[in-house]
């Protein structure tokens, strides 16, 4: 069962060590003392809360899509030549590339600034853990 130091739960979280801790004084995260005295947090109860305390950014769209994976931000950059343009989002935390056609960031009109929604619908999604994690 994996555990979690307060700092290592903020910054997975993307919080303040301090927030953290008030969550546990407020009963909100279950902490307790590892072998060494120190307050961890029980993975499987810390992801658990993260997927209640994640708030994503509505999708301005108002599609419906097959693909549940939507990232919902702002472009950050656009570098383009006669064919082919790489476009940045920052989505909250994560900045997500894109590959396209310069004839597609034309017709979408992207630019620094505009709003936009990343979508991704893939069979092929790596996922990695740290060395050593089993």
């Amino acid at each position: 069962m994996p555990q979690y130091r307060i700092a290592e739960a903020a910054g997975l979280l993307g919080v303040s060590d301090d927030t953290v801790r008030r969550w546990v004084d407020g009963g909100q995260l279950g902490a307790s003392r590892d072998g060494a005295g120190r307050m961890v947090l029980d993975g499987a109860e810390l992801a658990a809360f993260a997927r209640v305390q994640a708030r994503a950014t509505p999708d301005p769209s108002g599609v419906g899509r097959s693909a549940r994976n939507r990232f919902v931000g702002l472009v950050t950059d656009v570098v383009a030549d006669r064919v082919m343009a790489q476009v940045e989002l920052q989505c909250g935390p994560h900045r997500v590339v894109s590959l396209m056609s310069t004839e597609a960031v034309e017709e979408l009109g992207l630019r620094p600034g505009v709003l936009a929604v990343a979508v991704v619908k893939s069979t092929q999604v790596v996922v990695e853990t740290p060395g050593g994690a089993s």
